[in-house]
Formats: structure tokens, sequence, C-alpha cells
């Protein structure tokens, strides 16, 4: 990323009594408009994430969902569901007197824009689509049950062995309430377990010195608690509410960037995705789920210099 010589715009937006969402407006304030959207749900935005734009050649703009990283209150649960989050870019948008936008978004970061654009499809220009997430059972499933399984047993155990066996919770339930209501001791131990089984395969060949280091760079807390808030609910909405509305953003360019390896989101539920959008393409790439996997950080980049939606 090269420094840019137009300054960048940060501030709070509140969007409700209790929550005020950090953002930040960067580039050029003529050109092309492009929302970021985080993943997480919790992960918050970096300057790392900044790294995929020109800021002389485009505008973005950057936020931290609902408890999320430097949003206030940190970490909070309360008044913070996918409608929530959707009516917040609204909120957000209008009070930045943004008519349009493309929409990049990765991993739950898909999520999010796809019910942000099936419920506005008049604000978004296109989309751009990393690790697709489609908060279905198949996909949470396969993320919290076991699906990891096979690939990665040590680090299935390490995950799964925190929740006793005669426990009725499920896992995420059962970390949720250690996070919330456990001691000051196990409240830190399940947030970072959390965050460490997630980093453990977001990554091919990731090693244990790298996974420490992602963890001291990151707001694990706001991801482990929102991560396990979100899924445990189902991510507020119907099953399979983004392939039943796909017609919505039948319009809509779509491009998908999907790692092959990808532990966290399996290439197949990006395939179907882009079999049920009628005009979309998807790029299937060496590397896992991470956005600084080289091929799937090349790929993006170029479709947003290209401004190819």
């Amino acid at each position: 990323m090269e420094k840019s010589k137009f300054n960048t715009k940060t501030d709070f937006l509140e969007v409700s009594a209790t929550h005020k969402i950090y953002y930040e407006v960067c580039g050029n304030p003529i050109e092309e408009t492009i929302l970021f959207i985080h993943g997480g749900p919790g992960a918050g935005f970096s300057d790392h994430d900044k790294r995929f734009f020109n800021f002389d050649k485009q505008r973005v703009i950057f936020f931290d969902q609902r408890g999320s990283s430097k949003s206030i209150p940190f970490g909070c649960i309360e008044e913070n569901t996918t409608q929530d989050l959707v009516n917040d870019i609204t909120k957000l948008l209008d009070y930045l007197q943004i008519e349009t936008v493309l929409l990049f978004g990765g991993s739950w970061g898909t999520t999010l824009g796809l019910v942000y654009a099936i419920k506005n499809p008049d604000r978004i220009k296109g989309l751009l689509l990393r690790g697709v997430f489609l908060a279905n059972k198949v996909s949470i499933n396969h993320y919290l049950n076991g699906g990891v399984e096979k690939e990665f047993p040590e680090i299935w155990n390490r995950f799964s062995k925190n929740v006793p066996k005669e426990n009725e919770l499920s896992i995420a339930d059962y970390y949720l309430e250690k996070i919330i209501n456990g001691t000051p001791k196990e409240k830190h131990f399940f947030s970072y377990e959390w965050a460490f089984y997630e980093i453990s395969i977001y990554k091919k060949g990731i090693t244990k010195d790298q996974i420490k280091a992602v963890l001291e760079q990151i707001p694990y807390e706001s991801l482990a608690i929102m991560e396990a808030h979100y899924l445990r609910n189902n991510c507020f909405f119907e099953e399979n509410y983004i392939l039943k509305n796909l017609k919505q953003i039948e319009q809509i360019p779509v491009k998908i960037v999907h790692g092959k390896e990808d532990a966290i989101c399996p290439v197949e539920f990006a395939i179907e995705l882009d079999s049920m959008l009628k005009n979309s393409e998807l790029f299937i790439v060496e590397g896992g789920h991470s956005d600084s996997e080289p091929e799937i950080e090349n790929k993006l980049i170029e479709i947003i210099n290209k401004n190819a939606w």
C-alpha cells in the first residue's frame, strides 16, 4: 500500500442507544467508492486490509461492526444481530451521503455483504466475495461440529475437548457461556482457544509461532464472543436465506475468489453460490481461507485494480 495524498477521515457513528461503530474513509473522494466488510463476525478491520487498494484511484470505507475491535462497547452482543449490522451499513452510507458502492467482503463479510445486497440491491453496484460463507446449517456444522476433524485431528481435539462430554450444550453455547459468565481466567482461556482454533486452520501450512503472532495482532476477544453469539443463533436469519433470495441480486455483477484448500469454508459452497447466480464469475485458486495466501491476494488486487466488478 502506497501512501496516499488524500487525508483519511476517522470517526464514530452512533447507530443505536448502545452502539457506536468506528469507521474510516480513505482515498480519493471523486473516485468509485468501495465498502470493505470485515470477517468474523467480530474480527474488525486492520491497516493490513488497506493493501488491496490504491487510494489515489479509489475511495474506500472501512468500519468495525457492532462490538468489534474499535467499535464501542467492545465485545457487546446486546442489540447485535445480522439485521442490526445491515441497518448500520445503511446508516453509515446515508451519513456519508453515498448512494451506491462496490462491496468487498471476505468470509463472514461475504455473508453480511450478500444479505445487505439482497435487502438493498439498489445500493450495490457490484460484489467481490472471498471465502464464501453461506451461514446455513451445513456450513456452520462443518466449522463447529467436526467437519475439519479428518484433516486437522489435533486442532479439532484441542478445540472440542474443552467442552466436557457430559455437557449437553453445543460447542458454541458452551464457549459463549464461559466467555460471558466465566471467571476472568475462563473468559480469557475460552476466547483465546476459540480464536486459536480458527487461525490454526485458516491458512495452509501455518505454524504455531505464526498462529500466536496473528493472535497478538487481532482483537481475538471480540472475534470469539461474536462468532459464538452469531453461530449459535444461525446468524439470525432463516435457513438458506441467501440461496433462497438470490433473485434479488441477479442483475448485480459478482466476482468470487476462493481457495481450493479452504478448510473453514469448503470450496463447494462457492461453487454452489456461483451456480445459482446469473451474473457471477468464480475464481478457484491455490490457497486456504486467508486473504494473505499469495494467489488469493493477487487475484483480489487484480480485480480491484481493474475495477472489474
